[in-house]
């Protein structure tokens, strides 16, 4: 296969590639560089696109007490990517804004590559705001981000143009920051029939090229935009649509959920209109689906009439297993990196060198631990992990409700410990109080539950915390959990988790044989109230008191089955390997 011949173009706001490039915020970024990491292992003909961030997020610092600041991430474009040759241009407001691309080249086991573009918008032809819209991820008000997410997707679609991706089936949207590129791809099939607006046969063939995974549960977490910023971004756009066509006029009114039609788009801007990306992705694409199973349902609650499937997140094994469990795996299922599925064979390693494997992993993480807090904690402690973006729905603090109950515990029970990182977003107040709230219980609990937390949290310090500690511990608060990943890369660790029944976890949790549940299976709907934290503290307790410690201490031979279920069941399924072709089957090759 050629170098340009690819089946499927893959588009997301931030990709999370090398620690050193910040070019990624959090999850959903490590996600999209796990399924990239996934599509070269499996040579599948894909290439991505996203921005590229010069700012890139930030390095958080913690002063005594917690509180969090913020220093921008400096890093070298040119250490990394590579200045692709090609220029597009795009308009803004009637501005000629000149786009580049840098090239990063993911190789999978077998060697195939799948390049990655991220486009740069800071070139002296353009004026300083446009220089700045690629600058810094999720910087700015709602107009800049539009802005962005025009250069991501109708930028996108013409960079991959000039650099001779004209071959592709399939466009992937990974969350509806990339919708846009849905109207390039409408504006390129009207252009090859004569035309400049957009009729019928113009949708149903963008449809068919187009797939978009949504993973927010809650909806105010999906992107709008008055039309208002529409038509002030493409003033000479008013006729984009057809809208005497009616396939072209239904879009119109499906997007803006309006009750009424338009004559045209300046119209709408004036009658208060908004357009959702969600909306848009929605009813341009041929595949939509959540990513977890019970995330699929939640969707197609809040989304009524759309047809949402389910496709599970997973995460990238040869990428989240720590070196010690790499060489295991290398030495006993020698196959684990092209055939992740191989890994349901774990039950049969050693349970003395799965324990070798482990101390291995959590000495590596006790050695971070010193290095950045200047503490010593002891290896044969049972250690705790939670490490997640510090923001309320988290909750991050729910195992400090009853700071008594944890002495109790530790001194009942048996002793532990617990290892917290997670980055505060620089407007949310009330993650960075969670932070301070857990430096406080820290100093409160001294030596009787040794809490430490580690400043700025990456994917070096995350892989670190999930291979490192005896258990992951996860508390969403229910049902507000798309998917998350950071459990399923502790399975491939050996390291169960005792987490909240949200998200992934009502799929890989088996009580008792890969971890365990904080509280009872719910059902989730739109209108779930939000789970409370006395029922789920009290529960997190009282597994910890009497089942998880006394298994750890009193029969390490147990919980070192747990250990190997986890890998065995959970690694061997939860990975991106699994996911991308699923996505293969049932959206990119049908």
């Amino acid at each position: 296969m050629s170098s340009n011949k690819r089946l499927v173009a893959y588009f997301s706001m931030e990709i999370a590639l090398e620690n050193a490039m910040p070019t990624y915020s959090g999850g959903l970024g490590v996600l999209a560089g796990d399924t990239i990491r996934a599509a070269a292992d499996i040579r599948l003909p894909m290439v991505a696109v996203s921005l590229l961030y010069r700012g890139g997020y930030f390095t958080q610092r913690l002063a005594e007490d917690g509180t969090q600041s913020e220093e921008p991430a400096e890093w070298r474009v040119e250490d990394f990517l590579k200045e692709e040759s090609p220029r597009i241009t795009l308009s803004i407001e009637n501005r000629r804004v000149e786009l580049r691309c840098w090239r990063y080249d993911v190789r999978g086991v077998r060697g195939f590559e799948v390049p990655v573009y991220f486009l740069d918008a800071d070139l002296p032809a353009n004026e300083e705001k446009d220089r700045n819209l690629t600058g810094k991820l999720y910087g700015g008000d709602a107009y800049y981000r539009l802005c962005q997410e025009v250069i991501l997707g109708i930028g996108g679609v013409r960079m991959l143009r000039a650099l001779g991706h004209n071959e592709l089936t399939r466009y992937h949207m990974n969350e509806g920051h990339a919708a846009l590129l849905a109207m390039e791809l409408l504006g390129e099939e009207a252009e090859k029939q004569g035309r400049t607006s957009i009729r019928g046969e113009d949708i149903e063939k963008v449809r068919n090229k187009c797939v978009f995974t949504t993973h927010t549960p809650v909806p105010a977490g999906h992107d709008s935009f008055p039309m208002e910023f529409l038509t002030r971004v493409f003033p000479d756009q008013n006729g984009f649509l057809d809208l005497t066509d009616a396939s072209s006029a239904d879009l119109l009114k499906r997007v803006l959920k309006a009750e009424q039609a338009f004559p045209d788009l300046r119209q709408a801007a004036r009658a208060g209109a908004s357009l959702n990306m969600t909306y848009l992705a929605l009813n341009l694409s041929t595949y939509v689906n959540g990513v977890a199973k019970q995330h699929g349902e939640t969707s197609r609650q809040m989304f009524p009439g759309a047809k949402i499937e389910a496709i599970t997140n997973g995460v990238h094994a040869g990428t989240w297993a720590s070196a010690p469990f790499q060489q295991l795996f290398d030495r006993y299922i020698p196959s684990w990196r092209e055939d992740n599925y191989s890994l349901r064979t774990a039950l049969a390693l050693p349970p003395e060198e799965v324990w070798s494997a482990h101390l291995l992993a959590k000495n590596a993480l006790l050695d971070v631990v010193r290095q950045k807090t200047g503490m010593s904690m002891d290896l044969e402690t049972f250690t705790i992990g939670f490490a997640r973006r510090a923001t309320g729905y988290k909750r991050a603090d729910l195992i400090l409700s009853d700071l008594g109950r944890l002495r109790q515990i530790a001194k009942t029970a048996g002793k532990f410990q617990i290892v917290f990182a997670g980055k505060a977003h620089p407007n949310d107040g009330g993650g960075k109080d969670i932070i301070r709230k857990i430096f406080k219980a820290k100093k409160a609990l001294r030596k009787a539950v040794p809490v430490v937390f580690l400043d700025d949290y990456n994917l070096d310090v995350g892989g670190k915390i999930t291979s490192g500690v005896d258990l992951w511990l996860n508390t969403p608060q229910f049902p507000l959990e798309a998917s998350g990943t950071s459990g399923m890369k502790a399975a491939l660790n050996g390291v169960p988790s005792l987490s909240v029944l949200d998200g992934w976890w009502v799929e890989g949790h088996i009580e008792g044989v890969t971890g365990w549940s904080v509280g009872e299976k719910r059902e989730a709907t739109v209108e779930s109230a939000p789970s409370g934290n006395g029922e789920e503290a009290d529960s997190l307790y009282f597994k910890l008191e009497n089942m998880i410690l006394p298994m750890f201490y009193k029969e390490r031979a147990r919980y070192l089955e747990v250990m190997q279920h986890a890998i065995s069941i959970n690694g061997s399924f939860f990975n991106t390997q699994r996911m991308i072709q699923q996505y293969a089957t049932e959206a990119y090759l049908y």
